[in-house]
């Protein structure tokens, strides 16, 4: 049995923050039927920064990162990568030029081991063809060697080593994200796009994911798109923040610049005049201010009695005689309300 190196991945020699444009978006609109999804979003990714979509449900980030991954086509604008017009691509195309992807909901081969589905993200880099797969040659033993080296490194990286042969159905929610995140880096990209996540992961997988993403972008130098609800986790890994509302682009900074943006405030929390008339209204529905009352005298408890037959129980601490049996044969409780059906030659 060959052991495989269990080495911790090296950094990567390129994508250190430089300030060069790695991905540019310009003037993206697209449109479903009569519904205008984004509109004119124009923002630029800097090489080894975090940058970060943020908005309201239904602001349009999901459909960006959709667009970058040619998911979907822009009505108009244009997406470049590394200099090239990225909307030329095909779908199928976007993963082998150097851009990975995780899924809001969880996109994994539940019944796979965690190694196996780490493996499939290595598919970008293969090179043999189908006669070498077929006989397994040489050329495929080292190829698979390599995808293995590879996948052992990513799982000492996001410290997997406990599940790397589990069953992905039988993982908890929070170790899954994680196992998404370490097939998205097994395809060695220069741009990763996280959607989303912290959703579905308590206040301990949170924290833990925020060290993976700074992991990501100091040691392993990858540039990381981001869309996250969590203003926490944002504030802590981002470098800069990209608010949206209804498809458009509210602010764009720092986090503490948008966070503190009266349009950002406002999309997440409503105008000034909104929040008084719901404060106004809140009132209304309580009604006037309740006087309160003199205390009462606290009555002392008294023994709660249930009839002779429970009273005559708790004096003697003995079983109570077995009822007798009705006309029908059934044996009654004078205490209930219901018969037990049993038959009257039962042993007593």
């Amino acid at each position: 049995m060959t052991q495989t190196s269990t080495v911790r991945a090296e950094p990567s020699q390129a994508l250190r923050p430089s300030g060069e444009i790695l991905l540019s978006a310009k003037n993206l609109s697209v449109r479903f039927g009569g519904v205008l999804a984004v509109n004119k979003v124009s923002f630029d990714v800097k090489q080894g920064e975090v940058f970060t979509l943020i908005g309201p449900n239904g602001a349009g980030k999901t459909t960006v990162f959709n667009l970058i991954s040619r998911i979907y086509t822009p009505s108009t604008g244009e997406i470049e990568y590394c200099g090239e017009k990225l909307t030329d691509q095909p779908p199928h195309k976007i993963a082998s030029l150097g851009i990975a992807r995780t899924f809001q909901n969880i996109e994994l081969f539940e019944h796979a081991s965690v190694l196996h589905n780490l493996l499939i993200g290595r598919h970008t880099h293969r090179q043999t063809g189908l006669l070498h797969d077929l006989f397994f040659t040489r050329k495929t033993r080292d190829a698979e060697l390599l995808a293995r080296e590879k996948a052992e490194q990513v799982i000492d990286f996001l410290d997997l080593q406990h599940h790397r042969d589990s069953m992905v159905a039988g993982l908890p929610y929070g170790v899954r994200k994680v196992v998404e995140l370490a097939r998205a880096l097994c395809t060695e990209p220069k741009l990763l796009l996280l959607d989303e996540p912290s959703s579905g992961l308590n206040v301990e997988e949170t924290g833990d994911m925020a060290f993976w993403i700074q992991d990501i972008k100091h040691e392993l130098g990858i540039t990381v798109l981001m869309v996250e609800h969590d203003m926490s986790l944002v504030s802590k890994v981002s470098d800069r923040v990209l608010a949206m509302n209804q498809g458009e682009v509210l602010a764009m900074g720092t986090p503490r610049e948008v966070q503190t943006d009266p349009g950002v405030i406002e999309a997440y929390l409503g105008s000034v005049d909104e929040v008084s008339s719901l404060r106004r209204t809140a009132q209304s529905d309580a009604g006037p201010p309740q006087v309160a009352s003199a205390p009462r005298a606290v009555q002392p408890l008294q023994r709660q009695t249930w009839g002779p037959r429970h009273e005559h129980h708790a004096a003697t601490r003995e079983r109570p005689a077995r009822p007798e049996t009705s006309e029908r044969g059934e044996f009654l409780r004078p205490h209930q309300g219901h018969t037990r059906r049993e038959p009257a030659g039962a042993q007593k």
